[in-house]
C-alpha cells in the first residue's frame, strides 16, 4: 500500500507542477474536493471528451447528442427517485470525529485482502519464472482461493444489507471485521445513517416565492425528459441512443482521492432506447463495445476488469462496472446498466404526459427499455494520467520522468525548438509553428539546452519534439524525436504534418476498436 500511496502522491504533484490540475481557490486555502483544470489539463480533458463523443455519436448513425440544462424542474428528482433514495450510508468515528462512507470502509478492507492476493501471485511468479501460469495459479492456489472467498462473502453481505437498507448489519459487519478509523486507529463507531447527496438551491427573486431546486446529481434525467422531443424531431427509430456530456453535482461527505471523487464533476452518458425483451442482448453488446473503446487507447488489458453489481439499483435488472487499476487499486470507471422502463414510466406518471414510442412495424405503442453507459470524465482523466506517469532508467545511469499519454489525447502534439537563439533558426522554427498550428496544438520553446527541453516535454506528455538546426537552413530538414522511444530521425519539413497526423489522428486510434 505504501508504494501505491507514493505513486499517487507523485501523480498529484506532477499534475500541479505541469499545469494539469490545480486545487480550486488555492489562494484562499482551497475548497475540499473541488479542483480546477489548468492549461494542459483543460486540453487533455477536452481531448478525452472528443474521443468519447466521436466514438459514441459521430460513428453511430442511430445515436445523437444533446446538451441539457443543469437546473431541472424539481419534480424530475422526485420521479427519478433521487429525493427519496439518493443517499450514502455514513458512519462517524467517536474518537477522531471523522465521518466515513460505511460501504467504502468495507471495500477498502477488501482491497487490502486483494493486495495479499497480488503478493502471492508475485511470489509465485518469481518462483516459477517463465513457466508461470497466472490464471491457473489464481484458480487453484488454496491461499488465493481462501482470500477470494473472504472478499466475495464480505461484499455479498454488504450488498444484501444495503439493498435491504439494513444499516445495523452494515455496522455489525464493520465491527466483526475489526475495521479501525484510518486516522485514529479507534474502533469506536456511531450507528450508520443515510445522507442525501443532492445540493439544494433556490430559484426566484424573493424568499417567499422562491422555488426549491437542486443542482443535477446526474446528466441522465435530462435525456429521459427529452426522449420524445428528440425521437420526434430526429425521426429516430428504435433502437436509438441519446448521448450527452456535462457537469453533475453531489454533496460527497467523504470526497477524496484527488479528482476520483469530487463534488462537481463531469459525466459522459449515453441512454440507448430499445424494445422490451431485447435488453440482455444489448447489455452484452454495450459491455463489449465500451471495453473495446477503452482498450483502443492502449493502456493495458490487465488494467481493466468487469465487476458485476451485487446490489442492483431499484430500476435495474442488470449492472456491471468497468473497473480500472488506479494507483489506489481497482475502482469503478464506467457503469453499464440495464435500466428497464423505470425512468420513462416514472416521468410519465409524475408529469401526466405520455412518453411512449409508436412502433410502425408492430403497429402499437410501448414504453421503451433503456440501456445506459455512463463514464466519469474526471475519472477517465485520472486513469489516463496516472497510467501514463512513469520514471525510466536510462542507459547512462540517469532517470527521466515521462508522461506516456496516448498521443491522440496529449494536450500538446509537438514542441518546436531552434537549436540556438540566433542565425535565423528561431524564425524558421516559428514558421513551422505557424503552419502546424492549423492542425495541431503545438508549442514553441527556446529556453535552456535542447536536452533540458526534451526532458520538459517528456514530463509534459508531448509526443514529438522538432529541432531546427543549421542544416535546416541548407536542406529544409529537421530532427524529429519520439517521446516514447527517444529515437530521432532526420525528416523534411514538408513531411512533418503527415508524420504527426499518423500518430495523433482519432481515426488511427478508433480503428483499433
Amino acid at each position: 500500500m505504501a508504494n501505491q500511496d507514493d505513486q499517487f502522491k507523485k501523480v498529484i504533484s506532477h499534475a500541479k507542477e505541469y499545469g494539469y490540475v490545480f486545487q480550486s481557490s488555492e489562494i484562499y486555502d482551497g475548497l475540499s474536493a473541488v479542483y480546477d483544470y489548468a492549461q494542459n489539463g483543460a486540453e487533455l480533458k477536452k481531448n478525452i471528451r472528443d474521443y468519447w463523443w466521436k466514438a459514441m455519436v459521430q460513428m453511430h448513425d442511430n445515436i445523437v447528442g444533446i446538451d441539457t440544462a443543469i437546473f431541472m424542474h424539481p419534480t424530475t428528482w422526485k420521479a427519478s427517485g433521487h429525493v427519496d433514495a439518493f443517499s450514502d450510508p455514513l458512519i462517524d468515528n467517536k474518537d477522531s470525529k471523522k465521518r466515513y462512507r460505511a460501504d467504502v470502509l468495507v471495500e477498502d478492507y477488501c482491497l487490502k485482502i486483494e493486495a495479499k492476493i497480488e503478493k502471492e501471485v508475485k511470489k509465485a511468479e518469481k518462483r516459477f519464472g517463465d513457466s508461470f501460469n497466472k490464471a491457473e495459479f489464481i484458480a487453484t492456489n488454496p491461499r488465493v482461493l481462501g482470500y477470494q472467498e473472504k472478499i466475495d462473502t464480505i461484499l455479498s453481505r454488504l450488498g444484501k444489507s444495503l439493498e435491504a437498507e439494513d444499516l445495523a448489519d452494515v455496522k455489525a459487519l464493520i465491527e466483526e471485521l475489526e475495521i479501525a478509523c484510518p486516522l485514529s486507529g479507534s474502533r469506536n463507531w456511531t450507528d450508520v445513517k443515510q445522507f442525501n447527496l443532492m445540493f439544494g438551491t433556490k430559484l426566484g427573486a424573493s424568499a417567499e416565492t422562491a422555488m426549491d431546486l437542486y443542482l443535477r446529481p446526474e446528466t441522465a434525467q435530462g435525456i429521459f425528459v427529452n426522449f420524445l422531443n428528440v425521437q420526434k424531431t430526429g425521426r429516430m427509430k428504435i433502437p436509438f441512443g441519446i448521448a450527452q456530456t456535462g457537469k453533475a453535482f453531489r454533496n460527497e461527505i467523504v470526497a477524496r482521492q484527488f479528482i476520483f471523487r469530487m463534488r462537481e464533476f463531469e459525466q459522459m452518458e449515453m441512454q440507448f432506447f430499445i424494445k422490451p425483451g431485447t435488453q440482455k442482448k444489448w447489455f452484452e453488446h454495450w459491455k463489449e463495445t465500451r471495453m473495446k473503446w477503452h482498450l483502443s487507447l492502449g493502456m493495458g488489458e490487465d488494467n481493466y476488469r468487469f465487476h458485476d453489481h451485487e446490489k442492483l439499483a431499484h430500476y435495474a435488472d442488470a449492472a456491471t462496472d468497468i473497473e480500472f487499476k488506479f494507483p489506489f487499486g481497482f475502482k469503478e470507471l464506467e457503469g453499464i446498466h440495464s435500466r428497464t422502463d423505470f425512468d420513462l414510466k416514472a416521468h410519465e406518471e409524475h408529469s401526466g404526459k405520455k412518453l411512449q414510442y409508436f412502433d410502425h412495424e408492430e403497429n402499437k405503442s410501448y414504453t421503451p427499455y433503456v440501456l445506459e453507459t455512463s463514464i466519469g470524465l474526471d475519472r477517465m482523466f485520472l486513469a489516463v494520467f496516472s497510467n501514463a506517469l512513469m520514471e525510466e532508467e536510462l542507459e547512462n545511469n540517469t532517470t527521466r520522468t515521462v508522461l506516456k499519454l496516448p498521443a491522440v489525447l496529449a494536450p500538446v502534439k509537438a514542441a518546436v525548438f531552434p537549436l540556438v537563439k540566433k542565425d535565423g533558426l528561431p524564425e524558421v522554427a516559428k514558421e513551422i509553428i505557424e503552419d502546424l498550428k492549423w492542425d495541431f496544438n503545438v508549442f514553441y520553446d527556446e529556453k535552456d539546452a535542447v536536452g533540458k527541453r526534451y526532458r520538459r516535454q517528456d514530463a509534459n506528455g508531448t509526443p514529438f519534439c522538432i529541432t531546427v538546426d543549421h542544416q535546416t537552413l541548407e536542406d529544409k530538414t529537421v530532427t524529429i524525436r519520439h517521446r516514447d522511444t527517444m529515437e530521432q530521425s532526420r525528416v523534411a519539413i514538408s513531411e512533418l504534418k503527415d508524420i504527426i497526423k499518423k500518430e495523433v489522428d482519432v481515426k488511427e486510434w478508433l480503428m483499433k476498436m
